[in-house]
């Protein structure tokens, strides 16, 4: 046994002492977006501190506990608060929470995030539907030995985002008449927000919106055999393509902002993909 998938063992037995609810949708919950909580009747909380040598969020906008509950009849696991790689957390700990949603019983991964908007199309607030990424700026969740336990050691790539499940976010926008972009979207390590000069190259690879997230949990859900769909809100327009110096306390004000509309998108969306 690898000493990752022994870790990960460790924190399902820490979560199984406390719980034996059993997730078929798991939700990610980006930077200013943990107020759609509010909307799953709640089983169980279990603050990520609770569970030995779980890596805890420590950037504002991010709770750090998972939600065990039900969005209407569908069983959920929610984080509130996700992990990050410039938080100075191995990739490895940065995608264990996924890996251990999946333990849980999660089918399907829900990805949620804050971005800018590399797109000069894109302005503050969309929403865009990930339909790809681009992954070569953070270090792939997989390398190292391979943990056979959950998948192969070289998985396919070519449909990240479960088509299937894209097409009930595009529909459930257009019925509910929310604007719904979609893109690429690239992810950097951050924590410093990208340059001019990055955004131009992000731009001539063909990439929507940019954030500091996603991308490693994405892969590391199609290794373990989850299914991953993704929406990513727009909060600023990045480096250069906006008069204004960019700062976290943008992002989470344009977040909360969109809050409204992308609970009503990620509410119907997830009520479809589990029934």
């Amino acid at each position: 046994m690898s000493a990752a998938y022994e870790k990960l063992q460790n924190c399902l037995k820490s979560v199984r002492a406390c719980t034996d609810f059993v997730p078929k949708v798991a939700l990610v919950l980006g930077s200013g977006l943990g107020g759609f909580a509010e909307q799953i009747r709640v089983v169980y909380e279990l603050p990520y501190s609770l569970l030995e040598g779980f890596p805890v969020s420590t950037v504002p906008g991010h709770d750090g506990k998972f939600i065990f509950g039900y969005l209407e009849n569908i069983p959920v696991v929610c984080m509130k608060g996700r992990v990050h790689y410039y938080e100075g957390y191995s990739v490895s700990d940065v995608v264990l929470p996924i890996r251990l949603m999946k333990l849980l019983g999660a089918e399907i991964l829900f990805l949620t995030n804050a971005s800018g908007g590399v797109n000069a199309g894109f302005s503050a607030g969309d929403l865009m539907l990930i339909t790809d990424h681009i992954s070569v700026f953070a270090p792939n969740p997989l390398i190292g030995e391979n943990i056979e336990e959950l998948g192969t050691r070289f998985p396919d790539m070519t449909n990240v985002y479960d088509r299937i499940l894209s097409q009930i976010i595009a529909q459930v926008a257009a019925e509910k008449q929310i604007p719904l972009q979609k893109g690429v979207y690239a992810q950097l390590t951050g924590p410093s927000f990208e340059s001019p000069a990055e955004i131009r190259m992000l731009q001539a690879l063909g990439c929507d919106a940019v954030g500091m997230s996603t991308v490693v949990e994405a892969i590391a859900a199609r290794h373990c055999g989850m299914k991953v769909c993704g929406v990513s809100c727009v909060c600023n327009l990045a480096a250069g393509l906006s008069p204004e110096p960019l700062s976290h306390e943008e992002v989470q004000a344009a977040a909360d902002a969109a809050a409204p509309k992308f609970t009503a998108l990620l509410y119907e969306a997830i009520r479809r993909m589990g029934a």
